[in-house]
This record gives C-alpha cells, structure tokens and sequence, in this order.
C-alpha cells in the first residue's frame, strides 16, 4: 500500500472508530482520501 492511502486508511479508521459501522466507512473514506494523495503525489512528481 503506498503511502497515501495508508495514511488515509488510518485517520478514516480513527474518525469512524466510534460509530457501529465505523470499519467499512472508515475504510473507504480512508482509501478515498489517501488515492486522491497519492494521485495530487504523482502529478508533482513527489513520488518515491
């Protein structure tokens, strides 16, 4: 996993950690947040 969508998948986890159904959202939230990263990343040429 790079590292965008790991960061991504960790602040999603911990926003959504709370709610009963909080995993799955804050899964794909997580991943969302952390492609979008990754993609903003590879447009600078940040990427490792």
């Amino acid at each position: 996993m790079s590292i965008g969508t790991g960061l991504g998948l960790v602040f999603g986890l911990l926003l959504f950690d709370q709610l009963a159904p909080g995993l799955p959202i804050g899964f794909m939230l997580g991943i969302g947040i952390g492609a979008g990263l990754d993609e903003d990343a590879r447009k600078k040429d940040k990427v490792i």
